[in-house]
């Protein structure tokens, strides 16, 4: 629902400036920890709810309770600052009691994705070296899968009944006291102390730890407070994985320290989305952008509108899905936002402008150094001068994104964190960038930027490809195909073929009963230019994707287009004939051996 202009620009200022009062005494009591937090919470809400779920509900006095008996437990155990726990659990309130309760005793508590297989898991285990892990009862079998390829024995415990030989956790805390932690029992934590490790998506690669400190957890769930402008009597729905910093520490700190419930479901379901949304009275709902075309993609529903939502708070809204979704069912303001676990700045599109992940307000750019850098798609490195160093982006130039990274290692604000390889984190420093010594923060995206000051996501690094001698992205180009009749989803990438230089563009699209072939390749012939068009289509049942609703572009792009790797239908942009033409094994060794013009 579009607001008039000299509106949002009202609207956008007084988020800014809720967002500033609400994080300036952040750095001003370093002891004062979100788990402490919590505990002066339970004081002022007493019995209001703090956590909602199907299975159990939580209100602030009995969340500040339960952090109190973790923390003890953790304490006999004999665990102490500096300690891993991984945590393997599904969403659930007991999730965030555990680790507010761990992180209580400088504890840092790695939050492993629960979608992992077997492998993926052992590995997201062994690089942080836990001491203990605790598993939610329904992984309990995978976790001990997981632990059998570890080369040391980490005790498990277990929550809920399980057939594994893990020790139940519950029993231990039911004779703990749940009162405020004496100071012989707090530790030394304080907000520089390591929180939480939260892992990468591991869309291109292993997950990756990235170290979250208790200054961070701070810092976002007040920012968020103040950009939401969070009360008690707002309601977040949240069912994204608490395992990720959006579902995990946005939606759920943001909420909690204005006062207000978190409405836990386990996964997102579109059929009883606005069901679930209408009966929980939530006024709050936090997004990935898949999710919201998921909603748009779906069948009408007749109370699809009969909600109470005031906002809508996440990234990744693509323009056309933007519009849709506001208009269909009456969201009345979008806040998207641009940030990564890791990273160590974002952008606010709190304006409402579509398809824009955010802008630096004038008054904020010293404060927030953020620049594009002209950027080299065959190398996969920023552009540099005969003097050694990088060059700013010109308006709506595509480059990628950087941070700076203060030069003083007691300034909070920018500071980049890194992962708990040390390797990986090195990876993610530019440094001599304007001028020698400067560090910059490298994002992996490609941005441009417009006259207005606004920031437009284009690609990640390494997915932009070329082809006939231009860049290609393909995040515009998936924006392009998504908008044909008949698309339902899809993922783009690019493919080598054999004496061809650069790389092919390919989809592979989840189509409906709608989609027709030649009428989709007359629509995209209008849409996009030569270059841009997918030379290769895979019609796919579904899309896999990651707990956070990424697509797994990695093992499409390795099948290439070879129909002796893949059952899915498989067509090739056949120039002479003017149509896409099915692939065989003839085909596919004709265009190997060069033998069509592509």
């Amino acid at each position: 629902m579009s607001q008039p202009a000299d509106a949002n620009t009202k609207i956008a200022r007084e988020a800014w400036i809720r967002a500033l009062e609400r994080t300036a005494g952040v750095e001003r009591d370093p002891a004062l920890t979100l788990p402490v937090l919590i505990d002066r919470l339970a004081q002022q809400f007493g019995a209001a709810p703090a956590l909602e779920s199907p299975d159990a509900s939580m209100s602030y006095r009995e969340l500040a309770v339960r952090c109190n008996q973790y923390a003890r437990w953790g304490l006999e155990q004999g665990l102490k600052s500096g300690d891993v726990v991984a945590l393997v659990m599904a969403n659930c309130p007991e999730y965030l009691a555990i680790w507010l309760g761990l992180t209580r005793i400088g504890v840092t508590v790695a939050l492993a994705n629960t979608h992992l297989a077997v492998d993926g898991l052992a590995h997201s285990i062994k690089i942080v070296a836990p001491r203990m892990l605790i598993a939610g009862a329904g992984l309990a079998a995978t976790v001990a899968a997981a632990r059998a390829r570890l080369k040391s024995d980490v005790a498990c415990w277990v929550h809920g009944p399980s057939a594994q030989d893990f020790a139940p956790i519950e029993r231990e805390l039911e004779r703990l006291p749940g009162d405020s932690l004496a100071a012989s029992e707090r530790g030394a934590t304080s907000i520089d102390t390591t929180a939480l490790y939260i892992y990468t998506s591991g869309t291109t690669g292993l997950p990756k730890a990235a170290t979250v400190s208790h200054y961070r957890l701070m810092q976002w769930s007040h920012w968020f407070a103040g950009m939401m402008d969070t009360g008690p009597n707002d309601r977040m729905y949240d069912c994204l994985p608490l395992y990720h910093s959006v579902g995990g520490v946005v939606a759920t700190g943001a909420t909690l320290v204005g006062g207000g419930a978190v409405v836990i479901r386990a996964r997102f379901s579109a059929a009883d989305f606005w069901r679930d949304v209408r009966d929980e009275r939530c006024t709050l709902f936090q997004y990935i952008g898949e999710l919201c075309r998921y909603l748009v993609n779906a069948p009408h529903q007749s109370i699809e509108t009969d909600h109470s939502l005031r906002l809508a708070c996440g990234n990744g809204l693509r323009p056309e899905v933007w519009r849709a979704f506001t208009s269909r069912f009456r969201i009345p303001r979008i806040l998207e936002y641009y940030a990564s676990t890791e990273g160590n700045f974002s952008l606010y599109n709190c304006e409402g402008r579509p398809g824009a992940i955010g802008r630096i307000p004038a008054f904020l750019a010293h404060r927030l150094p953020v620049a594009l850098l002209r950027f080299d798609v065959d190398s996969g490195e920023p552009r540099r001068s005969d003097a050694g160093l990088c060059e700013r982006c010109a308006v709506n130039e595509v480059g990628e994104a950087v941070g700076l990274i203060p030069a003083t290692g007691t300034e909070r604000t920018g500071r980049f964190e890194g992962y708990a390889d040390r390797e990986a984190s090195a990876g993610k420093v530019l440094r001599n960038v304007f001028k020698e010594g400067d560090s910059w923060y490298r994002t992996g995206d490609l941005m441009r930027r417009d006259e207005a000051g606004y920031y437009y996501f284009v690609d990640r690094v390494g997915e932009t490809y070329r082809w006939k001698g231009e860049n290609v992205s393909t995040a515009e180009v998936l924006t392009a195909l998504t908008g044909v009749h008949g698309v339902v989803e899809g993922v783009v990438y690019g493919v080598a073929v054999p004496g061809a230089d650069g790389r092919a563009g390919m989809a592979a699209l989840v189509v409906d009963s709608h989609f027709d072939l030649a009428a989709f390749r007359a629509a995209i012939a209008q849409r996009l230019p030569g270059f841009a068009r997918p030379v290769f289509l895979r019609l796919l049942p579904a899309l896999e994707a990651t707990g956070t609703f990424k697509p797994r572009k990695q093992d499409l792009a390795r099948a290439g287009f070879d129909p002796a790797r893949i059952i899915d239908p498989l067509y090739v942009d056949d120039q002479r004939a003017g149509a896409y033409s099915p692939i065989d094994a003839a085909l596919y060794a004709a265009i190997c051996a060069g033998g069509m013009r592509l």
